[in-house]
């Protein structure tokens, strides 16, 4: 780009005080890499190609889909069904032709995150799920990269810089000295779950734009040791001060052989419930005669199971159906293992643990698909 287009295309930014020529060369030397390009990538990646970020690199191997539309700006109807990494990359390519931009239309796990990473100065987290969070942020401490954090649930959202290098030659906290251990799988929703707006990743992603400008360019201060939190309801805005803990050194991998040899999908699995059966522990319980068999699902869900002999009671009726139970054992089914897990655990409430309750975990489709395989 000739200097003269640069300058037409950068000139609103150069002109504000303590910015100028010299930050906008720090921006387009810099090389930022953006792990997810959904809700909070999208404003994250249209704002740092804006601002002319010289190499943006996006990870992505999901495809777009009608449900992301309502937040994830980059992408149309028409885009459904392509991968989001290459669909980005082109529109933001229209956005500004003078930077590089690289694509990885594939997941981040830790066999390939470190080739990743290691090749751009700054990490951006956009992703959705607590495994990938701390494998990232493992990375980034092995790597010795910064990385700019952001996540919303409901009606909130949160921004920090971790792992930032500090005029003491130390490093600020990372995501484990505030997040030690990672919450079982189910007990944070996520937006599928939950549910989101469009405008609050919009207003996520474009602070963790801001996060990285301000730490490339040097001007004013960026969220280092701070865990920002905004309200959607309100517009408040919390900041709690963090630190770096000397445990923390303990949770993080040794050195990249042990990080790639952390299952962290496992880190952040729910345990398997107490009382939870899988399919062939059902299967086997169906050949014994003193046990209740009960399928709580609603009177018109489908599949109708007829081969073996149960009840039907729906979970609304359950408790006021207890007396047509004759034995000590009893286990509870439903279409996915959600509502017989409920039934199991009020079951075992109402009989103080006197009797023996069960919930097939998974539900009925997946005795369905264990008998088929059988």
């Amino acid at each position: 780009m000739s200097e003269q287009s640069s300058y037409e295309r950068y000139h609103r930014q150069m002109i504000l005080p303590n910015f100028g020529v010299r930050a906008q060369q720090l921006l387009q030397a810099s090389k930022v890499l953006v792990i997810g390009a959904g809700g909070l990538g999208c404003p994250v990646l249209q704002h740092l190609v804006g601002a002319g970020i010289g190499c943006i690199g996006i990870v992505d191997g999901d495809q777009v889909s009608l449900n992301n539309l309502h937040r994830q700006t980059l992408f149309a109807t028409n885009d459904i069904g392509d991968n989001k990494a290459k669909v980005a990359a082109k529109k933001l390519q229209l956005l500004n032709p003078d930077i590089s931009i690289e694509v990885f239309p594939f997941h981040l796990t830790n066999q390939n995150a470190l080739d990743v990473m290691e090749r751009f100065d700054m990490i951006v987290d956009g992703t959705d799920n607590f495994a990938t969070r701390y494998m990232i942020n493992d990375a980034c401490v092995l790597l010795q990269k910064t990385l700019v954090y952001g996540a919303v649930s409901q009606y909130e959202g949160q921004v920090a810089v971790f792992n930032h290098l500090l005029s003491s030659g130390k490093r600020s906290a990372n995501y484990r000295d505030i997040f030690p251990d990672p919450p079982k799988d189910g007990s944070v929703l996520n937006c599928v779950d939950a549910g989101v707006l469009g405008v609050l990743p919009g207003i996520i992603g474009s602070m963790q734009a801001a996060e990285v400008i301000k730490l490339i360019t040097g001007i004013e201060e960026p969220l280092v040791n701070q865990l920002l939190t905004y309200q959607f309801n309100n517009h408040q805005i919390f900041t709690l001060k963090i630190s770096a803990q000397d445990q923390t050194s303990s949770w993080i991998p040794a050195n990249q052989q042990a990080f790639k040899a952390i299952d962290y999908a496992w880190l952040c699995s729910a345990p398997k419930n107490s009382f939870e059966i899988d399919a062939a522990e059902f299967d086997q319980l169906l050949v014994q005669n003193d046990i209740d068999i009960i399928d709580v699902r609603a009177l018109h869900e489908q599949p109708i199971i007829q081969e073996f002999n149960h009840l039907r009671i729906p979970l609304a009726n359950l408790k006021e159906s207890v007396t047509q139970l004759k034995n000590d054992r009893v286990v509870v089914f439903c279409q996915s293992g959600k509502r017989s897990l409920q039934a199991a655990i009020d079951l075992a409430d109402l009989w103080c643990d006197t009797k023996k309750v069960y919930s097939l975990q998974g539900g009925i489709l997946s005795w369905v698909t264990f008998t088929e395989k059988k």
